[in-house]
């Protein structure tokens, strides 16, 4: 049996057997969340610790099948690591937005420390982009920015354990092509630890993964997306990651640019995301999450497609699925629009 099919049936079958552990101790030490205002689906207090389980299965299995000798093991585990212990405290505490991005910054650090940054990019006309000076910033921004992307879509049942389960599998397929091996096993590990999560997430969920899950599912694959860029030295080996977390990625850069044009705090929550709308125009949870993952799958089939063809035609292709996401945002907005004029006539 391949290492990397040992290392997803095995992270898995931890998720799924430390899921009811992880929902006991969520409630004796207060990690619970209770809905507030009106952007919250569920009626009900719930569990929010389920990253740990995420986390402990990753952990477990990942000692048991990666090579920790390696710099860039030991720095993506060492910031997982951090990132956990801030997700930790914020689902029992609510720490404040500038904390937690404090404790995201200091985890991007260990990376640039353990050496996984982005160090140059391929020109797709020619040549190499060096980014020189720009590589730690560079970096510290794009982890940053995946880390909360998944936490900005988290919002119904099974959303971000699911897309996050089909963009590591994408990454992992695109990094075995890439004949990655490490990469490849980091990110089964990463599928099988969501998967294994979801019968206890999906709806009705018994447990949320809090900030302890979002942020360190988004963490574990921007930093393996740098990794396997690194390695590849590629446009495609950036565009790939990109493409395959292009649904959080799209939803958080709508948002932002919303919230920009309409005057409000970039960092203010609201009903605008894609999963709100969905439920806004009739569709029921479940629905609403699978249509999310066929857009997600979608995205995946594109990202192993631009894997195996050229620079530009892979930047062609980015464009065009860019295009149809907003397309269909359009779509969503024109839809809701119209049944609040016929609702309100």
């Amino acid at each position: 049996m391949p290492l990397y099919i040992y290392g997803f049936l095995m992270s898995m079958v931890l998720a799924y057997l430390v899921t009811p552990f992880v929902m006991k101790l969520a409630w004796k030490v207060g990690a619970i969340d209770i809905p507030g205002d009106a952007r919250r689906v569920h009626k009900k207090p719930m569990p929010r610790l389920g990253g740990l389980a995420i986390y402990i299965a990753f952990v477990v299995a990942g000692l048991t099948t990666l090579p920790f000798k390696q710099a860039s093991v030991k720095g993506m585990f060492l910031g997982a690591t951090v990132i956990v212990v801030v997700g930790i405290i914020d689902d029992i505490y609510n720490l404040p937005a500038k904390v937690k991005l404090l404790g995201q910054i200091a985890a991007a650090v260990i990376l640039v420390i353990y050496g996984i940054k982005v160090q140059l990019i391929t020109n797709p006309l020619g040549g190499m982009f060096i980014l020189g000076k720009l590589a730690i910033p560079a970096t510290l921004f794009w982890v940053v920015g995946i880390t909360n992307t998944l936490n900005f879509i988290d919002g119904l049942d099974g959303l971000a354990a699911g897309v996050a389960a089909i963009a590591a599998f994408t990454m992992m397929l695109v990094n075995l092509s890439l004949e990655q091996t490490n990469g490849a096993l980091v990110m089964a590990l990463l599928a099988g630890a969501a998967i294994g999560f979801l019968p206890y997430n999906f709806n009705p969920a018994k447990i949320f993964m809090g900030d302890t899950g979002a942020m360190f599912l988004g963490f574990v694959l921007a930093a393996q997306a740098i990794e396997g860029a690194v390695k590849s030295a590629t446009a495609i080996a950036l565009i790939v990651p990109i493409l395959a977390l292009g649904l959080p990625i799209f939803d958080t850069a709508y948002a932002i640019l919303r919230r920009f044009v309409n005057g409000k705090p970039l960092m203010q929550a609201d009903k605008g995301h894609v999963h709100h709308r969905l439920l806004a125009i009739g569709l029921s949870q479940k629905q609403a999450v699978l249509y999310m993952y066929v857009i997600s799958i979608s995205l995946g089939i594109c990202s192993v497609v631009m894997a195996r063809i050229g620079v530009k035609q892979a930047i062609i292709a980015l464009a065009l699925v860019i295009s149809m996401l907003l397309i269909s945002v359009r779509y969503l907005n024109i839809t809701l629009d119209t049944k609040k004029s016929t609702h309100g006539m």
